[in-house]
């Protein structure tokens, strides 16, 4: 097992479906094959090694993570396999291809058994630790059909966990009518309004399901930096993405923050992070 003592392991640990305990801090392997500075898979292969030393032991991807020949999968398969134990891989199924590297549709419940079977040939994995149905947040929209085609491969020993993301409230009730969901991938950061969120992460405190940010620090999009951030990370000598992770983490005991970067330097401030305590007079300011 991982030594305790590792930077993001000073975050706490979560019990992922109540029997994958990982660290809260994890990593978002997106930036690596999208965005980002990196275009060399060697320096992509040393972040996420890095990352694995400094205690992540839960790093999300997906299957349309990728451009050309630089793909998420194959790049954390290259680096990390043979697995540790006590490695969970998350992946996300739903958003399909349909030419350029940008997913541009939604399977149906028919077409998950086989972007499932992609994700492990790819991964080189037997089964997948968790994977998400990524919906199109489209308010109202049905999810039923296709977390039941999920559910039925959990049942045939290929999925351990299942998960939703980019749900509401009403998709996330859907969801647990059908089969017990291990983690929520929804966006939040501090500089976003909650809009998308209300409700959520108080949902899956209360049932003990991890909640997971995408974009925890904002995506590129949204503006995370305020006057009141820098405040508090002048407080604490830290960095303001330090300071936006640390106050993930102090949200709530199932948040589970996956920032991703495709630079070295990147990932270690980001994991220090975990080690960061926030006071309750920073949580007011931030809030």
């Amino acid at each position: 097992m991982m030594n305790t003592t590792t930077p993001a392991a000073a975050g706490g640990a979560f019990p992922l479906g109540g029997d994958r305990r990982v660290n809260r801090l994890g990593f978002g392997a997106m930036r690596l094959a999208l965005g980002g500075s990196v275009r060399d898979p060697d320096a992509a292969v040393a972040v996420l090694r890095r990352a694995v030393e400094l205690g992540v032991n839960h790093i999300d991807t997906a299957g349309f993570y990728g451009n050309g020949d630089l793909r998420s999968h194959e790049l954390i398969r290259r680096a990390l396999s043979p697995y540790p134990d006590d490695l969970v891989i998350a992946t996300k199924v739903g958003p399909i291809l349909e030419g350029g590297f940008l997913p541009t549709g939604e399977a149906g419940a028919g077409q998950l058994r086989g972007l499932v079977e992609e994700d492990l040939r790819r991964l080189g994995q037997d089964h997948l630790d968790l994977v998400y149905l990524r919906v199109s947040g489209t308010p109202g929209e049905s999810l039923g059909e296709r977390f039941a085609a999920l559910a039925e491969l959990r049942r045939e020993g290929l999925i351990r966990h299942l998960g939703v993301s980019n749900v509401d409230a009403a998709q996330l009730a859907e969801a647990r009518a059908v089969a017990p969901v291990a983690a929520v991938q929804n966006r939040l950061h501090l500089g976003g309004d909650g809009s998308g969120e209300r409700g959520v992460p108080a949902l899956c405190e209360r049932a003990g399901i991890a909640f997971v940010p995408y974009f925890p620090l904002g995506g590129g999009r949204h503006s995370i930096e305020t006057p009141r951030l820098a405040g508090v990370a002048a407080r604490h000598g830290a960095s303001t993405a330090q300071i936006a992770l640390a106050w993930l983490l102090a949200t709530s005991p199932v948040t589970l923050p996956i920032p991703g970067t495709s630079s070295l330097d990147h990932l270690e401030e980001n994991v220090a992070a975990a080690a960061l305590r926030l006071t309750e007079g920073d949580l007011a300011a931030l809030t």
